[in-house]
């Protein structure tokens, strides 16, 4: 299937979940104010110890903020570690997101074109390449972390010329580098002559009720908000871009764009979002395509804003959920997918299991930790497994055996250090595939 075709159907089946979403009438929480309406976590067939498990996990992960969005009401929100509804924390790089979003605004409204050179709206010598390289750089290869230039340099944060280095043809090769996509925030505001946070304000946050700012750390301008204005955004986002009876982005082309896959590289990359239900992903620091999911627990049709800390916006549009996870993290890894995971593993949980279901309907779950994990790797399902493989990063297997369990451990002591992918069948036939780090 050629990417333009799959892009195609992707943003089909989008349009078609987000058409669903906007027929079964989303709230929208009013623009001022804290009045935000909310869902009974039993009404959607939650279970109390199964909430108290997702808290407690999140808890024992440094979390600071944690909610969940159905149909645009709150069912969950909680708060950990000394923080409130009020006190304002970093997006880290989910706030990406929002750059990718405010292009989109500024070509809008005619002040770019994404397939603009750079050069355009920074000046010849942005760069150290030669003019002819310098040229061939575009907005859109900004947005799709396909710039060319080297990631490799010492600080690849850095935004002066001098760290800004060519290493190949823009739109050849995939790398998650900061530098060429934090001067997208100079390109909007020579575009529109406004600065960054006064252009968001007008376009962005007055009409949806979001606050907060970008305030400059290093290199980097870093969005910083309370947890309700990151859910706010995801209610956006999941209706395409208006909020309530308001469009903000009318430019249904680069919408669509901006959640499915943007080039043929790294499929599980939009316009700086993540994107699920891809064949492979790619991860930052690395030039190798992974197989599968990038978030095998996450429904395919979800999209992320991911950070470094474990900041966290997710858009399930089939379902109509949105969910936001704020605070730290351990592993201080720039987009701790990971943890994004083991949490949709809790929200896959949630659901009481209903009495008199057949065994074989019965929801399957599959739990792995820690993860990462040294010797021992504890594996936790909710039926049998009969038999267990264990795949490296390059697709071989390296581990087989047959628990005849539902929980067991394995030693993985013969494995060297690296990313694996667990794959489980249970008693029921049913197949779960988890990756896990063993470090």
């Amino acid at each position: 299937m050629t990417h333009s075709l799959r892009l195609l159907i992707i943003s089909s089946a989008w349009a078609g979940s987000v058409l669903s979403a906007r027929a079964q009438t989303l709230y929208f929480p009013p623009t001022t104010g804290s009045t935000w309406e909310t869902t009974a976590p039993a009404e959607l067939g939650y279970c109390q110890n199964k909430i108290d498990s997702l808290y407690t996990f999140l808890d024992g992960n440094n979390t600071k903020a944690f909610i969940l969005l159905k149909d645009g009401k709150i069912v969950l929100e909680q708060y950990f570690n000394n923080h409130t509804a009020n006190t304002p924390w970093q997006w880290a790089s989910a706030g990406k997101t929002i750059t990718a979003f405010m292009t989109g605004i500024a070509q809008q409204e005619g002040f770019l074109s994404i397939t603009d050179p750079t050069s355009q709206y920074l000046g010849d010598g942005w760069t150290s390449c030669t003019p002819e390289q310098e040229q061939a750089i575009t907005i859109w290869h900004q947005l799709t972390m396909t710039s060319g230039l080297d990631d490799n340099v010492p600080d690849h944060y850095c935004t002066d010329p001098e760290c800004l280095l060519y290493l190949a043809e823009p739109g050849t090769r995939w790398a998650y580098h900061n530098g060429p996509y934090t001067l997208l925030d100079q390109v909007i505001e020579s575009a529109t002559g406004s600065t960054l946070n006064a252009y968001t304000d007008q376009k962005l946050k007055t009409p949806t009720g979001m606050n907060g700012a970008f305030f400059p750390v290093g290199f980097n301008n870093v969005f910083f908000s309370t947890a309700r204005s990151m859910a706010r955004f995801g209610l956006l986002i999941l209706n395409q871009g208006t909020w309530d009876n308001t469009p903000i982005m009318t430019d249904e082309e680069y919408f669509n764009a901006m959640i499915t896959p943007s080039q043929d590289i790294n499929d599980s990359y939009g316009y700086l979002w993540w994107l699920n239900g891809q064949s492979s992903y790619m991860l930052p620091g690395v030039q190798f395509q992974f197989p599968g999911y990038m978030n095998p627990n996450a429904p395919a049709d979800v999209i992320a804003a991911m950070g470094s800390d474990g900041q966290f916006l997710n858009v399930h549009a089939e379902e109509n959920l949105v969910w936001i996870r704020m605070g730290e993290a351990p592993d201080g890894v720039p987009v701790p997918y990971l943890l994004n995971d083991q949490i949709w593993q809790y929200i896959n949980a949630l659901v009481c299991q209903t009495e008199g279901l057949a065994e074989n309907h019965v929801p399957q779950t599959l739990l792995l930790y820690p993860n990462p994990a040294k010797h021992l790797l504890n594996v936790q399902s909710s039926a049998a497994v009969m038999e267990v493989r264990c795949y490296d990063a390059l697709g071989q297997e390296v581990l087989r055996t047959h628990p005849g369990a539902a929980s067991f451990q394995l030693n993985l002591n013969d494995l060297p250090a690296g990313m694996y992918s667990l794959c489980t069948t249970s008693a029921h036939g049913l197949h779960h595939t988890r990756r896990f780090i063993r470090d």
